[in-house]
């Protein structure tokens, strides 16, 4: 299925110019692009290698001087990104799941909802709801009593655990866990990390007289809002008593670990590899990059940034940008750095300057 140009021009909120009938089945980057697709050139960079591609019409910048490229139609995306996004929203024909629920589907007693999909060998547990206009692909797990909102998608290989509920529009990547049991154990008197945390580190560790580590069991299950993204691989674990909390239109990147008891607030973007510690809470609008960390029982403000690799270990107010381990605000971070750089070459300088100096002749 193809699109006009004043059609994906219209999607994209942007304005165009040349020949807005052209139809376009796909995009491509500006070098590769055949005679039916559009070229995604967003920046001047990309102006030279559009000569290499085929393209008659292309994404351009603002201002792009459009038919010195030899096209014959452009669109212009003063947000190139929202453009693409929109682009890509627009272009996605979605996961291929066949309608109705497969034959060798497990349904258990559950309350399935209007136009739902179920793929091959899925199962979904006793007193499950799942809502009008669920997509559910092969190989899933769907513990009893779970609760998923109209018009979700759960791809192949996700493992929904019980006391879970999910909002609506809610997208699982592939072999995304929902529920397991958090990482919580004890010992009969304190163990090393509980005595490293009183002491600071110092002095020596006393020995444990009972090692043994006994489970705090889960109990609170997970509540995740509506228009969440899981990417694949990702864990949620359930709480304790109180579920494990996922604001609405928070989005996950892939293998992130939410801890037992967390709340994410609203709106959030998790990267890859971060991770989250048990009872931690983040606010709303949180930006947490690739690698970084959450203590345990840590809060995070509101429209806080976490810069890749950051480890979080105290409290962080509302609005900071905070980065390095022990996460500090950005420009303290920079400042540090460059000041370590320059720490070699001052203490050359320092030796060069120092003079000799003698002792007195004490004798008479």
């Amino acid at each position: 299925m193809g699109f006009r140009i004043a059609e994906i021009a219209s999607q994209l909120g942007a304005e165009a110019a040349g020949d807005l009938d052209i139809v376009v089945s796909g995009a491509a980057e500006p070098q590769s692009a055949g005679p039916g697709q559009i070229a995604i050139a967003l920046s001047p960079a990309y102006a030279q290698s559009l000569s290499g591609g085929q393209a008659v019409a292309a994404i351009l910048w603002p201002g792009a001087d459009w038919q010195s490229m030899g096209l014959r139609a452009a669109i212009f995306a003063p947000r190139g990104r929202l453009a693409l996004a929109r682009l890509t929203r627009l272009l996605d024909p979605g996961p291929l799941l066949d309608p109705g629920i497969h034959p060798t589907a497990l349904i258990d007693g559950a309350e399935i909802a209007e136009n739902v999909s179920i793929g091959a060998y899925s199962i979904i547990g006793a007193g499950a709801r799942i809502g009008s206009g669920c997509k559910i692909a092969a190989h899933v797990t769907v513990a009893p009593g779970v609760e998923i909102g109209p018009d979700a998608l759960i791809l192949p290989g996700v493992r929904i655990g019980p006391r879970v509920r999910i909002g609506a529009r809610a997208i699982l990547q592939p072999n995304v866990a929902i529920g397991g049991d958090g990482f919580s154990f004890v010992t009969e008197t304190p163990a090393h990390v509980e005595v490293a945390r009183t002491t600071l580190g110092k002095g020596s560790l006393p020995v444990v007289d009972d090692p043994t580590w006994h489970r705090i069991h889960s109990l609170g299950g997970v509540d995740i809002g509506d228009d969440v993204e899981i990417g694949a691989g990702s864990t949620v674990d359930a709480g304790t008593i109180r579920a494990t909390r996922i604001g609405s239109g928070t989005k996950i990147d892939n293998l992130v670990q939410v801890g037992h008891n967390v709340v994410v607030g609203r709106d959030c973007l998790l990267c890859a590899q971060a991770g989250v510690a048990g009872s931690a809470r983040i606010g709303d609008r949180v930006v947490i990059g690739g690698k970084a960390g959450v203590a345990d029982n840590v809060t995070v403000g509101n429209d806080v940034v976490l810069s890749g690799a950051s480890v979080v270990l105290s409290n962080v107010p509302n609005g900071r940008v905070m980065m390095g381990y022990p996460a500090v605000r950005m420009d303290n971070h920079v400042e540090s750095y460059k000041a370590l750089r320059r720490l070699p070459r001052i203490l050359r300088d320092l030796a060069a300057r120092q003079k000799p100096v003698s002792n007195p002749d004490q004798s008479d």
